[in-house]
């Protein structure tokens, strides 16, 4: 069992108008094999979160918390993170030219395990996790995300998700810009990883949708850098029918 604890979290960025208050005080607590769904208005802070838990350098923390397993997670290095079982999934996968998806895959693996893989087990490995994500062979060759449309870079996330099997999965709204089709592969690819590994799942959304595929355990609510109200699966059914007007109302946000 691992968990993930994120405890009174403040974070803050640099703007040109100056510093930016993002996170006010975020807790929350990920055990191994369960799915927290995160759920918001555009601006509320959770791709911050995100990005923050992964150690992307914009992100100023001011107060607060990250433990993995007891280890300040705060401490490390993003490579340090991933090599401790983090990974992040991200919204806007980034091109990376003159590396081929087969080095790249084999390379960071073997930077997250220590030693590299047995090439032929890895190759084969490789080869059912693309077919399963419906990913087609030739990929293998092409440069990282270079030239795929949006659907085929979430695909190529998820195909790393399963076969570098972290402990802790941070989704930053995966589902964004995937036809019906491709919504279905990629979840069921979270699926298999979530019930090969029993790795925690923290899946940041806007919309129900992915849900329908992806159950979660706990689903929480940010509003304004912070968690305005948790729950169970009935809390994201709650948000489809009415929306976040009840957490933006003058009063709600005084509270």
């Amino acid at each position: 069992m691992s968990t993930l604890e994120i405890k009174d979290l403040h974070v803050s960025i640099e703007t040109d108008q100056g510093t930016k208050d993002i996170l006010k005080g975020v807790s929350l607590t990920i055990n191994s094999g369960e799915i927290h769904a995160i759920m918001g208005p555009n601006g509320s802070g959770k791709s911050t979160l995100a990005s923050t838990i992964a150690g992307h350098p914009r992100y100023d923390v001011t107060k607060g918390e990250i433990l993995l397993d007891g280890e300040d997670v705060l401490e490390m290095g993003a490579d340090e993170r991933a090599q401790a079982g983090l990974f992040l999934a991200m919204q806007y996968p980034v091109e990376v030219p003159g590396v081929t998806m087969t080095n790249f895959l084999r390379t960071a693996k073997t930077a997250i395990e220590g030693e590299a893989p047995k090439l032929r087990t890895w190759t084969k490995e490789v080869k059912d996790a693309m077919e399963k994500l419906r990913i087609d062979a030739d990929f293998a060759n092409r440069n990282v995300n270079e030239g795929f449309s949006g659907g085929e870079k979430k695909r190529v996330e998820i195909l790393q998700l399963e076969l570098f099997k972290p402990k802790f999965a941070i989704l930053d709204e995966t589902d964004s810009g995937l036809d019906i089709d491709a919504l279905r592969v990629v979840s069921e690819g979270v699926n298999r990883a979530h019930e090969d590994n029993g790795m925690g799942t923290l899946l940041i959304t806007h919309y129900t949708r992915i849900l329908n595929y992806i159950k979660p355990s706990f689903v929480h609510v940010f509003v304004d850098g912070k968690v305005a109200e948790q729950g169970g699966p009935e809390l994201a059914d709650e948000l489809e029918a009415n929306g976040y007007d009840r957490f933006l109302t003058p009063a709600a946000a005084a509270v």
